[in-house]
């Protein structure tokens, strides 16, 4: 009877050696392995194109994306800030120099008139002045008319006129802004860079932050650092141009032995390789291979076939571009290769991962069996 309880031991033994020796493939992972992804290849018959990055791929695949403000926006010369148009609304205040006046009540000698606004043929209306052309003229202009028209009926009018807000000479911004409302576009503020600060700047960082200004059925967009590092983009606004502040909606997805496994956003306007590994926490030192950094990347015919040295590809190409840490040179590719929107990062696991995975499950097998051998044992020595 011991006998017998020993040799099924030793059976069961076995079949749990042969179990996680047979069952290694199946081992947990992160993804496919390095050899895995190379027997997709399409010199292996598979459907993606995998190659090795290098200077020439570097330089094939630098790709940002263009943003700038088309010559219709840089050609626009600035607008006279100070010249009425309809739908601006003006402010006027009249003093007169008697105690009762023509507008002024009894007791003072000042009228406010606030919010008056230029009608659709570009006249206002002020008591006692009449119907006045104020648009194509300036404030002070308009101050001179009615001055003129009230000093024939009151001593030694004074006026002001002052522009505000009004329809005709207006922008709006929203978004990512310190202030998000309807300006009117005056003297200090007729410059795209001067409105924003006019609003109180962006509120998010400006790395990554766009500005897109749409006028009438046109629009275009910049980064807002290229605002000050090119001068040229700082364009002249004009009356009822639309500014929208956003952040860049780019991003990559990190895969495989990282420190992150997510969808990650941009965080400067150029991404190399080297920090996009960065900026997902690096490679993890007790698992990841350095030679099986991988990009994946749907790239346009006309870059694939510089990459590969060919003429003959039509359509999207599946790539899978390889970075290898440990060449002498291999640093510096990762750091001059650019990461687009909607790149895959993967990085593989080491061999050496698998095997002590391997290892790990045989020894808990033979671990198992002798716990059973000896339970076995016992019962047998009932």
């Amino acid at each position: 009877m011991k006998f017998q309880a020993n040799r099924w031991a030793r059976s069961v033994a076995l079949l749990a050696v042969i179990v996680g020796i047979g069952g290694c493939t199946l081992l947990p992972r992160v993804g496919p392995s390095k050899s895995e992804i190379f027997a997709g290849s399409v010199q292996r018959e598979g459907d993606a194109f995998v190659v090795a990055v290098n200077d020439r791929v570097t330089r094939s695949t630098a790709v940002v994306p263009a943003l700038g403000f088309s010559e219709g926006f840089i050609n626009a010369g600035q607008i006279g800030s100070d010249t009425i148009r309809p739908g601006d609304t003006l402010g006027l205040t009249v003093w007169e120099n008697v105690d009762d006046g023509l507008l002024a009540g009894e007791g003072t000698n000042a009228t406010i008139l606030e919010e008056v606004q230029v009608d659709g043929a570009g006249f206002i209306f002020v008591p006692y002045a009449g119907r006045i052309r104020a648009a194509g003229n300036t404030p002070d202009a308009v101050r001179r008319i009615i001055t003129n028209k009230l000093k024939e009926q009151t001593p030694d009018p004074q006026v002001q006129v002052r522009r505000i807000a009004g329809d005709g000479s207006t922008v709006s911004l929203v978004g990512s802004i310190g202030g998000q409302g309807v300006y009117a576009i005056e003297r200090p503020t007729r410059t795209l860079s001067a409105m924003i600060a006019r609003a109180g700047g962006i509120t998010i960082a400006p790395e990554i932050a766009k500005i897109t200004v749409i006028r009438g059925s046109h629009r275009s967009t910049v980064w807002f650092q290229d605002l000050f590092e090119n001068p040229k983009f700082d364009i002249a606004l004009r009356g009822g141009d639309r500014i929208l502040i956003e952040e860049d909606t780019r991003s990559f997805t990190a895969l495989g032995a990282t420190g992150s496994q997510s969808r990650v956003k941009f965080e400067t306007q150029t991404l190399s390789g080297l920090e996009a590994i960065a900026q997902v926490g690096g490679l993890l030192t007790n698992t990841s291979d350095p030679t099986g950094v991988f990009v994946f990347r749907n790239e346009d015919a006309e870059i694939s076939n510089k990459v590969l040295g060919r003429t003959d590809l039509i359509g999207a190409q599946r790539m899978v571009y390889v970075l290898d840490l440990t060449k002498p040179n291999g640093m510096f590719m990762a750091r001059d290769f650019v990461i687009r929107d909607g790149d895959t990062l993967y990085v593989t696991e080491a061999p050496f991962t698998q095997w002590s995975k391997t290892i790990s499950a045989l020894t808990g097998s033979l671990s198992a069996v002798n716990t059973l051998n000896t339970a076995a044992t016992g019962i047998g020595g009932l």
